[in-house]
């Protein structure tokens, strides 16, 4: 366990139990954007019950984001420390390999502002771009 998963955790007002560090840890480790069963299977033999609620307390706290990349499964990542309980300021492009099927965070590449029409109210914002990423590119 790293003193930053710690860290990350009280930075967001979660409780540090043991799962709860175990996974962040897991997540500073990864690359990519990871889902439920990618999580389970490198904490295994965690309990993929308790996987899910960790999730769903991190999203609920803004220290991961959900991220729907059109597979059908949802893709969990770290979020920046813009985002906390009250939502997701982050609002930064995804990126989905159609090669290699990993989901990365494009954080420096901003989601456009769209203006509405009147009377309409956003509630989320996403853009996933879908292509090669640049190690699949390259072969």
């Amino acid at each position: 366990m790293t003193a930053l998963a710690e860290q990350k955790l009280l930075s967001k007002n979660i409780n540090p139990t043991a799962m709860r560090l175990l996974v962040v840890d897991f997540l500073l480790q990864g690359k990519v954007a990871l889902s439920l069963s990618d999580i389970e299977k490198g904490l295994y033999p965690s309990d993929r019950i308790t996987i899910y609620r960790t999730l769903k307390t991190f999203v609920e706290h803004g220290l991961i984001h959900s991220i729907d990349d059109g597979t059908g499964t949802p893709k969990y990542a770290l979020c920046s420390d813009q985002c906390d309980e009250t939502g997701h300021h982050d609002l930064h492009v995804h990126f989905y390999c159609t090669q290699c099927k990993a989901t990365h965070c494009l954080p420096k590449t901003k989601v456009p502002i769209v203006s509405l029409p009147e009377g309409y109210a956003s509630e989320e914002v996403s853009l996933v771009i879908k292509g090669l990423c640049g190690i699949c590119n390259k072969d």
